[in-house]
């Protein structure tokens, strides 16, 4: 019940600033008890979706405070948004994170870590006519050059936000012309500037690779019927 409230919410079918029904509709409509209904708002408000105000009611918040790292409230939002614009989002957010994150890596590395990046895109190398292997290999890159910069804040958001994206096939995309010789080339420009310790360039590749990957396999988003 829960997930169907929170999907009521981001769906907008609750609007920002609108008011939650109270617990008797809820409960009749849901066909459950008042105290399953008020442990469902609390998980709602711990997730920043609502706000419990005396004499006000509860109170769809911001969505700026929603916590968007919340799996029920991040898949919500990218299954039902048709636009594609939380991909978009995500995919801003992620690109900066892992630029931040190559540039740290770029700026200090061992010989034993760069080898481990190196040995990871060779791997993409040698099987990049299968296409799930060399996915598979694809993240693998991402998070070695995570895990080796350090930033541990940074890598438990991104990984959070690419493991949920990964799971959607919008997020896919679709195939195009290229695809595997401009990510091995892509990544390989990321890994040249890391090992010449180029922090301003594998931060600029790493987030191009991000952004421009995105945008060649995104799905254009359906056309609204003209009035």
């Amino acid at each position: 019940m829960t997930n169907e409230l929170v999907e009521l919410i981001v769906t907008g079918q609750i609007p920002e600033g609108g008011l939650l029904p109270p617990e008797g509709p809820l409960s009749e409509h849901f066909g459950v008890s008042r105290t399953v209904i008020r442990e469902s708002v609390k998980r709602l408000e711990e997730k920043g979706l609502i706000v419990v105000t005396q004499g006000r009611g509860t109170q769809v918040a911001r969505s700026g405070s929603w916590n968007m790292l919340d799996l029920s409230i991040l898949s919500a939002l990218i299954e039902n948004d048709d636009s594609l614009s939380i991909l978009d989002e995500l995919t801003i957010v992620r690109g900066s994170l892992e630029s931040a994150m190559a540039g740290a890596v770029a700026a200090r590395h061992t010989k034993e870590e760069l080898s481990r990046i190196e040995h990871v895109l060779d791997g993409m190398r040698e099987m990049r006519q299968e296409s799930d292997a060399f996915r598979q290999e694809d993240v693998v890159f991402h998070f070695t050059v995570m895990e080796i910069s350090g930033n541990r804040l940074a890598e438990n958001i991104t990984k959070r936000l690419y493991r949920r994206a990964l799971e959607s096939n919008r997020y896919h995309g679709l195939g195009y012309e290229g695809a595997f010789e401009s990510t091995l080339e892509e990544h390989g420009r990321v890994v040249d500037a890391i090992a010449r310790h180029d922090v301003a360039g594998a931060e600029r590749e790493m987030r191009d690779h991000i952004v421009k990957s995105w945008h060649r396999r995104r799905p254009a988003a359906p056309q609204e019927d003209a009035p």
